[in-house]
């Protein structure tokens, strides 16, 4: 597939306080696809800098960009600010097929492990 866009937007979290989840609050990542849309690690290795990560939310205090990296078997969101926070590890990211309608979840630096649902994937 290639690189690839996809949008994750917060799905519904109830213990969490979003109970229909919340569409204002989600990441944008680039990301390299192989044909059955898992991460292709050979692919993110000559890609590395295109392999973005953007968190967006209403709170301008959340928003962060940075990249999308691999270390060890682990996938991260990493950051180069401080303030935006430390690398968000995503469970089993290199697992998961990236497509429509697929959840994942992320380990937030406040702490909480919340659920994203894929809402889109198109080429970069």
């Amino acid at each position: 597939m290639g690189l690839m866009r996809v949008t994750l937007r917060l799905g519904r979290n109830p213990d969490a306080g979003f109970p229909d989840g919340d569409d204002h609050q989600g990441y944008v990542i680039v990301a390299p696809l192989d044909k059955d849309g898992r991460l292709d690690l050979g692919l993110w290795r000559e890609n590395k800098e295109t392999c973005t990560v953007l968190r967006f939310d209403p709170d301008p205090d959340e928003r962060a960009d940075g990249w999308l990296s691999h270390r060890g078997n682990n996938w991260y969101f990493r950051y180069d600010e401080e303030d935006e926070g430390p690398d968000e590890p995503v469970y089993k990211l290199g697992d998961h097929t990236l497509k429509l309608g697929e959840y994942l979840t992320i380990h937030e630096a406040d702490g909480d492990d919340l659920t994203y649902k894929i809402t889109e994937v198109t080429a970069v």
